[in-house]
């Protein structure tokens, strides 16, 4: 059978979500646990990778077994063998032909940026920083640039692997609250590192640095050296991917009650 499932993690501890030779990262933890729990090798499928420092509040992942047990098994039996900063919220069977990655129909990620003259203490790690102050109407003039579908070279790592540059960004919200921001993003998908070179530049036009115009400017000249340096991972969030309905995976886990602004993300509750 085929299983698909919610996962959450703290991504401060790890390199990333993708596998690799050192097994620091969420997929390695992920399918150790599973493999222990079922007693077989388990292969894992992500809807979205996620870089260092990054955390997830509802990735979902698919897998293929033999081996029969009740939801709330693999969800404990799994979380047994998992560190305290990564957990399985939900378990599904879904159709044989269901894919975490190929099926997704729109993906989604916030940062949470801190507006202090002082670093952050409590919650660093969870939160990016700035100590200038921002102007949101800047910033919301400056994203409105980068909705629709573009060539977002000028946003791209140069260890992107995507076969395109180009991708269609569906929406970029920005709203304070309280001391912190939070950055809304949903696009098809993403190119490596997009979303954090996108904060750079959000937040040089916030604190004045740049006019709103600029980001036009930046998307336009498709070349990485004319944006901003890359801004940290600290309060980079991947929400989840969108699915059809019909296969009826839920679209937030209880992680998300903590971030700012969660009570307005337009999403079902948990």
């Amino acid at each position: 059978m085929r299983i698909a499932l919610g996962v959450t993690y703290r991504g401060s501890a790890y390199h990333g979500w993708q596998s690799q030779p050192g097994g620091a990262t969420v997929q390695d933890h992920l399918e150790s646990a599973l493999s222990q729990f079922a007693a077989a090798p388990i292969h894992t499928v992500c809807a979205g990778r996620t870089d260092t420092g990054v955390h997830g509040l509802n990735q979902v992942v698919h897998f293929d077994t033999d081996r029969v047990r009740e939801s709330f098994s693999w969800l404990r039996g799994t979380n047994r063998y998992l560190p305290p900063d990564i957990a399985v919220q939900w378990c599904r069977v879904v159709p044989d032909d269901f894919h975490a990655r190929n099926h997704a129909r729109g993906r989604r990620y916030a940062y949470i940026l801190l507006e202090s003259p002082m670093r952050p203490s409590i919650d660093a790690g969870s939160v990016g920083w700035s100590f200038r102050r921002l102007d949101g109407e800047a910033m919301r003039e400056a994203a409105a640039h980068l909705i629709g579908e573009h060539d977002f070279s000028a946003f791209r790592s140069s260890e992107c692997q995507a076969a395109s540059p180009v991708k269609l960004m569906r929406e970029i919200g920005v709203r304070r609250c309280g001391a912190y921001w939070r950055f809304d993003f949903e696009a098809v998908a993403f190119l490596h590192h997009m979303i954090r070179n996108i904060m750079g530049c959000m937040v040089a036009v916030g604190s004045g640095n740049r006019p709103s115009g600029w980001m036009a400017e930046v998307l336009a000249s498709r070349d990485r050296d004319c944006a901003a340096p890359t801004f940290s991972p600290d309060g980079l969030y991947f929400l989840g991917p969108r699915y059809d309905a019909h296969l009826g995976l839920p679209m937030r886990t209880a992680g998300f009650d903590a971030l700012p602004g969660a009570a307005d993300d337009g999403l079902p509750a948990a």
